[in-house]
């Protein structure tokens, strides 16, 4: 025999456990499919900002060679470059 509604307990209980399972299995799909969308984009880790840590870091002074040397800009733009970057 039961006690003054302990039927109504189990029933609640057994509500909120389905409602957890569900909203897991729920969350865990959402979560599978932006993984594989990050994936495709090749943004698995996240947006990057700046090189990976660890990662050589380029002296501006040195990209300016660079561009410099692919032409990309004019002799008197990388010694005005040159310039600033020697101030102190």
């Amino acid at each position: 025999m039961l006690h003054d509604g302990g039927m109504g307990w189990w029933m609640v209980w057994g509500s909120v456990m389905m409602i957890l399972f569900w909203g897991g299995i729920i969350a865990l799909a959402v979560w599978t499919v932006q993984s594989l969308i990050r994936r495709e984009q090749g943004t698995a880790q996240g947006p990057s900002i700046g090189p990976a840590p660890g990662a050589p870091r380029e002296e501006p002074l040195e990209i300016a060679r660079q561009r410099y040397a692919k032409g990309e800009i004019s002799r008197e733009e990388f010694e005005q470059i040159r310039n600033d970057l020697q101030r102190p």
